[in-house]
C-alpha cells in the first residue's frame, strides 16, 4: 500500500507515494534495499521509535510521530551508519534528504494520511 503525507498546518505534501511497512519483514528491511529516495516518495515505519543506517547508500529524513501522526522530532538528513531515537514516538516517516526543510516540517506539526491516488 502507498500512503499520501500531507502536513496540515503547513499546507504541503511530504510524500505523494510512501509505502507502509506494518509487518516484521518491512520493517527489518526498511530501505535497505533502496539504492536512493525519489522526491514524493518516502517509508512510514509503524510502530517505530527508533531508526538505523546501518547498511544504507543515502541520506533522509526522519521525523517521528506520536499516535495522532504529530511530529514529535525531525532528524534531518540522516547519513549512512547513524542510528536515531525517539521514546515517545509511535511510528517513523522516512524521506528523501532535504525534505523536511523544503516543506517547512518541524516538531509539532500535524500530518494527515491517506491512500495514494484517492481524492
Amino acid at each position: 500500500m502507498e500512503i499520501r503525507v500531507r502536513n496540515k498546518d503547513r499546507n504541503t505534501i511530504l510524500a505523494e507515494a510512501a509505502q507502509v511497512a506494518d509487518d516484521s519483514k518491512t520493517r527489518r528491511t526498511g530501505l535497505l534495499k533502496h539504492s536512493r529516495l525519489e522526491p514524493g516518495q518516502g517509508l512510514w515505519i509503524v510502530p517505530c521509535e527508533s531508526v538505523h543506517s546501518f547498511g544504507m547508500k543515502f541520506a533522509i529524513d526522519v521525523l517521528y510521530l506520536d499516535r495522532k501522526k504529530r511530529v514529535r522530532k525531525v532528524r534531518p538528513n540522516m547519513v549512512p551508519w547513524r542510528v536515531s531515537v525517539c521514546l515517545m514516538a509511535h511510528s517513523v516517516l522516512e524521506l528523501p534528504a532535504g525534505t523536511a526543510e523544503a516543506t517547512g516540517t518541524c516538531k509539532g506539526d500535524q500530518l494527515e494520511f491517506e491512500r495514494a491516488g484517492l481524492e
